[in-house]
């Protein structure tokens, strides 16, 4: 949309200025204090697995006999390295089990990486320049990584297909300081969306001048699923074997929202070698992870069909919220050309675009009228959103009531913002 066709949108929003600020001072009035920042689950999300707690109970054998009570098994527990196999489509011997959280592990897997290199490469990344490829808009904490370690962020573009793959395969093809690639491929932070067949098959095989490119694959939603049906996504291992670059991706994945966000169990899946390059590493930094946790995730889910029905439980408790974000949206926001927005069928986000040079109004505006949202620039690197347009809506937390109260909002803001920008 040009500058031109903006302002014309926010000169015929003009006349309904009065309207909207008494409608936003009415909400102002109310005193409310609604934080959706964070996909964080809810209270009664984690409630659906308090019974963990009681687990493993007096018996803290693992089903090869391992005391998981005592050192060892760097890795992770055989029964729980099967669980994550199944989950990421691969078989145990290609998966590390860590702590809590996947977002260390990523971490950890970088700092090897500058220290030390990766197989396929020459050494380690830090002794030149180092830059990642960030689809954007995404995930914020995987560019404060990249910021922390002076890796250089290239934001590319994203659509309803995944990462602009022209802009990808140009990028990579032509600078070998091109290392590695932020992807959440299902369920997409902040879009909601699944990478297609198409993309990722064009990521698995794709000419990069660095022969250690690494795909940082964060499969953080990969059964969060809202509806009965699951948005397929094609196995990004296999891919890359088929495509003859094994050791391209490294997969990672948790259960921190799926049994207790603060006491998951992380993983990564990769090829053999990135796996046994890994275990070289880790065995000097740790003597082992937390087994008892892991034999309690296992005793508690079984198996994947476990896992998928208790994330049906899951599923009941966000559908209504993520539902009443699109309803509102569509009833104060449709057909006025002010706004679009996705409508995932998983996930914890939904993405909403505004006129450019907007978002950081609306954040200010709903920040004042009590509802807390995730800063304008977020979901992209060094939190500089070209066109200021970009916002997160994370509607896990607060009760379902609270979620449309807080969408419309929101909403209101939009449209107070749109007008606006005629007397900018």
């Amino acid at each position: 949309m040009s500058t031109t066709e903006q302002r014309s949108i926010a000169t015929d929003l003009s006349a309904l200025v009065p309207q909207l600020q008494s409608r936003y001072d009415a909400f102002k009035a109310l005193g409310l204090s609604l934080d959706m920042t964070r996909g964080k689950p809810s209270s009664a999300q984690l409630d659906l697995a308090n019974a963990m707690l009681d687990l493993p109970g007096s018996a803290f054998n693992a089903a090869d006999g391992t005391d998981t009570r005592n050192y060892g098994g760097a890795d992770g527990l055989p029964e729980m390295k099967a669980l994550f196999a199944e989950m990421l489509e691969t078989t145990p011997a290609n998966v590390i089990v860590g702590g809590n959280s996947s977002l260390q592990m990523m971490h950890d897997t970088i700092v090897r990486a500058l220290l030390h290199g990766v197989p396929d490469g020459d050494g380690p990344w830090q002794r030149g320049a180092v830059k990642f490829l960030c689809p954007s808009p995404g995930y914020d904490r995987h560019f404060a990584i990249c910021e922390h370690y002076g890796i250089e962020m290239i934001a590319v573009d994203m659509d309803k297909h995944g990462p602009d793959m022209a802009q990808v395969q140009r990028l990579v093809a032509a600078d070998a300081a091109i290392k590695g690639m932020w992807c959440v491929p299902k369920y997409s932070n902040p879009t909601g969306i699944t990478y297609s067949d198409e993309v990722v098959k064009a990521l698995a095989s794709m000419k990069t001048a660095a022969p250690d490119f690494r795909l940082f694959w964060d499969n953080a939603y990969v059964v969060h699923d809202l509806y009965d049906t699951t948005d397929p996504l094609l196995n990004m291992l296999q891919a890359a074997t088929d495509a003859g670059h094994p050791n391209r991706p490294l997969v990672f994945a948790s259960t921190s929202k799926i049994s207790l966000a603060g006491a998951g169990i992380a993983a990564m899946a990769a090829s053999a070698a990135n796996v046994a390059d890994a275990k070289r590493h880790i065995g000097v930094q740790t003597i082992g992870p937390d087994k008892v946790n892991q034999l309690r995730h296992v005793r508690f889910f079984g198996n994947l069909d476990g896992v998928r029905a208790h994330m049906a439980k899951h599923a009941a408790l966000l559908r209504p919220k993520f539902e009443a974000v699109v309803r509102v949206f569509e009833r104060e926001l449709g057909g006025k050309g002010v706004a679009t927005w996705t409508t995932p069928r998983g996930g914890y986000f939904i993405s909403l675009d505004t006129l450019d040079g907007c978002a950081s109004e609306v954040v200010r505006l709903a920040a004042a009228a009590g509802v807390k949202l995730t800063g304008a620039g977020s979901t992209y690197p060094l939190l500089k959103d070209p066109r200021d347009r970009n916002l997160r809506m994370a509607p896990s937390l607060p009760p379902a009531a609270q979620v449309e109260q807080a969408m419309e909002i929101v909403a209101v803001c939009v449209l107070l913002a749109s007008a606006r920008l005629a007397n900018r």
